[in-house]
């Protein structure tokens, strides 16, 4: 699978998700098929203005266009989130 380096100033805003290639997440709500409580891994962020991602799913489904109203971190991902929001407050 060919994976897709994000373009320098695609950078989320402060109430965005900042996930990267490969980060673990879940799906808080059922996405075209996936039900939610799904786990998958990000396979592409992009955007400039609305900071979005595709997202594998263990179920095989592969969804695009999704954000923080779909998905959520988990594992390492949440972890390092947690982490940079501490250090920001």
């Amino acid at each position: 699978m060919e994976y897709w380096k994000p373009h320098a100033l695609a950078t989320p805003h402060a109430d965005q998700l900042d996930l990267r290639m490969n980060d673990k997440v879940r799906t808080i709500v059922e996405i075209h098929g996936v039900p939610s409580g799904t786990e998958g891994k990000v396979i592409l962020a992009n955007g400039f203005n609305w900071q979005r991602y595709r997202v594998l799913f263990d179920n095989g489904a592969e969804v695009g266009d999704l954000d923080q109203r779909q998905i959520e971190p988990i594992g390492k991902a949440a972890k390092r989130l947690e982490k940079a929001a501490a250090k920001k407050a």
